[in-house]
C-alpha cells in the first residue's frame, strides 16, 4: 500500500485513542465514558472471537441480512450517533463480521433516520470460504476425512485497509476479520503516514493496540491483586495517546474506577501472546521481550498512567492466518445443586448414576455411547486436580458434560437429569440455572494462505465501488535506528539465585503476578516479577517442566517457556491443554482463565533472605518495581 498522503503535522503531533470494546458482549457504559475525554479523536471496537464467527454465520443461514455483530449498531453507534459526529470521533470496528455490508446498511439507515450525515467504508475479503477447495496444500494440522461442510473462513486482515479507509474521508471503518490490534496501527498508519517498512513504529502501535482490544482488562480488570482495584462498577475503559515516533502513553479517563500501571498494563502485554519475540501479525513481526513500562507520577487522580516504549519489528510473511470453523458432533452441559452432608460424595454418585441409566437407554435405542464424558463438582476445585485442597464440602454444584456425534443420543440426559431431584440424594436441585440445550460442537482449524491469493478491498461508500488494497510486498528493515530507540535498551542479565540452602516455601503469587488466555486448544500464562529482587527466583523456580508437571492432570502437550527480559517476565505456552477449547470443550473453563490463577498457588523455594513477610495485598512487595 502506498504511503497516506497527509498535510505537514507538527513534530509533538499526537493521537487520542480510546478502546471501546473488548468482545460481543462488553459493557455499554464505555462510549458514553470514552465520549466525554476532552480531545478524543478515534474509538476503536474488537468484537470477534473465532467461534464468534461461526455464531454469526448461523445468524446468517437463518436471516441474509444478519452477520454482523448487531450490539455494535444497537448499543454502541445508535444511541450516540450525533454526538460522535459533532465531537469529530471517528470510529474503527471489526463488527462486520460475515456481513460488513450489512452492518454498514444498519448504521446508514439509524443515521438517516437520526437526520446525521456519516460517511461509512467497509473492508472486505477476508471471507475466503469459496476457496475451500485451494486450502488442503497450507492446512498446519489435517481436517478429518469426512469432513463437513466449513461453517466458516476467515483470513486475519492487517491494518492496510483500514488506513486506506480513513484517508478516503470515513468517519466509521468497519470491516470484517482482521487482527485485533489492526484497528489501532490502522489509525497511526493514517494519521502518521508510516510508510508500511517502518516496522519498529508498527510494532509500537500493534502493542498499542493489542494492550486495549481487551477493553478493561488493560485498566485493571482481570488484575492479580484485583483488591487494589477500586470501583468496578465505574471502572475506566483505557485510552492510548500515540505519537508520531511510535511511543505511547496508556491510561484512563479522570474520576473513573479502574487502575492503571506498570503491573495492570503489564499482565495485558503477556494476555494470549506466544513467543513475545516473534507476535506475527500481517503487517509486521513484532519482538516484545524488550519493551518497557513505566509509570508516570502525578498522575493518580486519574487511576494511572504508563509510558510504553521498546518494541521492535521486522517484515511480516507472505500468508494470512485463515481459521475455519466447521460443525462436529454434540454436546450438552448439566448443572444442578447439591447440598448437605457429604456433598461432594452425593454429587459423584449422582452422575455415576446419571450417565449409567442414559447409557442403558442409548443402548436400548440403538445409540453408540458417549464421545466423551466429563464430571467436574464447582465448588470443590475440581480442576486443581492433584492440587486441591477442599476435601468436603456442604454445597457443590455438580456439572455432567457429555458429547456424542447424534443429537438425539444427548436428549436422555437432558431429560433423565431431572429425575434426579426426586430419586436421588437429598438436598438435590436439579437443573441449577435451568434446562440445559444441546449444543453444536464448534472446532476449527488454521492454515496460513498466500496474501495475494484474498482480495481484500476497502469500499468508501455505499455507492461506490470497490477498492482494490494491494498487499504491501515484505521490505528488509535498513537498520536505521528507531526513534525509540532509548526506551529499548537491553536489559541487564538478572542476578543468579542466591545458592544459599536456606529458603522458604512461599506461594510463587507473593513475588509475581500473572495473566492466562487461549489460543485454540493451546493455552499462555504470562507470569511478571513483582520487584527485580525475585526474578532471578521466578526464573529458577518456574521452568517449564515444572510448569507442564504442575498441569499434567489439564495439558496432554509440551509446555515451552519464553523470556520478556524488559519487563522482568516469563511467558508459557501449554500445548493441548483445553480439551479442544472454546466451544468444543467440555470443561468449565475451556478458554483457560483461570490457568494463572492456579499457577499462583504454586508453592516455591525462595531464599530467606528474599522472602516477602506476606501476601502481596497485606505486605506490599518490598523494593522498587522493575
Amino acid at each position: 500500500m502506498n504511503p497516506s498522503i497527509l498535510p505537514d503535522r507538527p513534530a509533538q503531533h499526537t493521537v487520542l485513542i480510546g478502546g471501546a470494546s473488548g468482545f460481543w458482549g462488553d459493557s455499554q457504559m464505555a462510549v458514553p465514558q470514552l465520549l466525554q475525554q476532552p480531545g478524543l479523536q478515534y474509538l476503536v471496537f474488537d468484537y470477534l472471537a473465532e467461534t464468534t464467527m461461526s455464531v454469526l454465520q448461523r445468524a446468517r443461514l437463518r436471516s441474509p441480512e444478519l452477520g454482523y455483530a448487531t450490539d455494535f449498531v444497537t448499543a454502541a453507534v445508535g444511541p450516540h450517533l450525533r454526538a460522535i459526529r459533532d465531537q469529530g470521533v471517528r470510529l474503527v470496528s471489526n463488527a462486520g463480521g460475515l456481513h460488513p455490508a450489512g452492518c454498514r446498511d444498519a448504521i446508514l439507515a439509524l443515521a438517516r433516520e437520526q437526520g446525521v450525515q456519516v460517511k461509512v467504508a467497509i473492508v472486505t475479503g477476508d471471507d475466503v470460504l469459496e476457496r475451500q477447495p485451494d486450502f488442503e496444500p497450507w492446512l498446519q494440522e489435517p481436517l478429518p476425512a469426512q469432513l463437513p461442510p466449513l461453517m466458516s473462513a476467515n483470513a486475519y486482515l492487517g491494518a492496510g485497509p483500514i488506513a486506506r479507509a480513513l484517508d478516503g474521508g470515513a468517519d466509521i471503518v468497519v470491516t470484517g476479520r482482521c487482527v485485533d490490534s489492526a484497528a489501532l496501527l490502522g489509525i497511526a498508519i493514517h494519521e502518521f503516514g508510516w510508510r508500511m517498512d517502518d516496522y519498529d513504529r508498527l510494532a509500537q502501535a500493534s502493542l498499542a493496540g493489542h494492550l486495549v482490544e481487551c477493553g478493561a482488562q488493560a485498566t485493571g480488570g482481570l488484575f492479580t491483586d484485583w483488591e487494589s482495584v477500586p470501583d468496578w462498577a465505574d471502572i475506566g475503559y483505557p485510552l492510548v495517546r500515540m505519537q508520531a515516533d511510535g511511543g505511547f502513553e496508556l491510561f484512563q479517563p479522570a474520576g473513573r474506577g479502574g487502575l492503571v500501571t506498570r503491573q495492570t498494563v503489564g499482565e495485558q502485554l503477556l494476555y494470549e501472546i506466544g513467543d513475545p519475540c516473534a507476535y506475527a501479525l500481517p503487517d509486521v513481526v513484532c519482538d516484545f521481550s524488550q519493551v518497557r513500562i513505566e509509570d508516570l507520577a502525578g498522575h493518580g487522580g486519574e487511576g494511572g498512567r504508563v509510558r510504553v516504549g521498546g518494541a521492535r519489528g521486522r517484515a511480516p510473511g507472505p500468508g494470512y492466518k485463515v481459521t475455519a470453523t466447521y460443525q462436529q458432533g454434540w454436546q450438552i452441559a448439566i448443572m444442578m445443586a447439591i447440598r448437605g452432608q457429604r456433598a461432594m460424595d452425593k454429587a459423584r454418585r449422582t452422575a455415576q448414576a446419571l450417565l449409567a441409566r442414559t447409557r442403558v437407554q442409548m443402548r436400548a435405542a440403538g445409540f453408540a455411547d458417549y464421545g466423551e464424558t466429563l464430571v467436574e463438582l464447582l465448588g470443590a476445585e475440581s480442576m486443581y486436580g492433584p492440587h486441591r485442597r477442599v476435601a468436603d464440602s456442604r454445597e457443590i454444584v455438580l456439572r455432567i458434560a457429555a458429547r456424542h456425534a447424534d443429537r438425539r443420543a444427548l436428549g436422555f440426559l437432558q431429560k433423565e437429569a431431572s429425575s434426579a431431584g426426586t430419586s436421588m440424594g437429598p438436598g438435590t436441585r436439579s437443573h441449577f440455572g435451568g434446562r440445559s440445550e444441546v449444543q453444536s460442537v464448534i472446532r476449527t482449524a488454521s492454515f496460513l494462505l498466500p496474501k495475494a491469493a484474498v482480495a481484500v478491498q476497502c469500499q468508501a461508500a455505499a455507492d461506490a465501488l470497490p477498492v482494490p488494497v494491494p498487499v504491501p510486498v515484505p521490505v528488509t528493515a535498513d537498520g536505521a535506528a528507531s526513534a525509540i530507540a532509548d526506551e529499548a535498551a537491553v536489559a541487564e542479565a538478572p542476578a543468579a539465585m542466591p545458592s544459599d540452602e536456606d529458603t522458604v516455601r512461599v506461594p510463587l503469587g507473593w513475588i509475581a503476578h500473572g495473566r492466562s488466555g487461549d489460543k485454540g486448544d493451546d493455552a499462555n500464562i504470562g507470569l511478571m516479577a513483582r520487584a527485580p529482587q525475585w526474578l532471578p527466583v521466578l526464573r529458577e523456580q518456574a521452568s517449564a517442566d515444572r510448569v507442564q508437571a504442575y498441569f499434567a492432570h489439564l495439558a496432554s502437550g509440551p509446555v515451552t517457556r519464553y523470556e520478556l527480559p524488559g519487563l522482568g517476565a516469563l511467558n508459557f505456552v501449554l500445548r493441548q491443554a483445553l480439551g479442544g477449547g472454546g466451544s468444543c470443550s467440555l470443561r468449565s473453563d475451556p478458554l483457560g482463565k483461570c490457568y494463572a490463577q492456579m499457577l499462583l498457588d504454586m508453592e516455591i523455594d525462595c531464599p530467606r533472605a528474599l522472602a516477602p513477610q506476606g501476601p502481596p495485598v497485606a505486605a506490599r512487595a518490598p523494593g522498587a518495581s522493575l
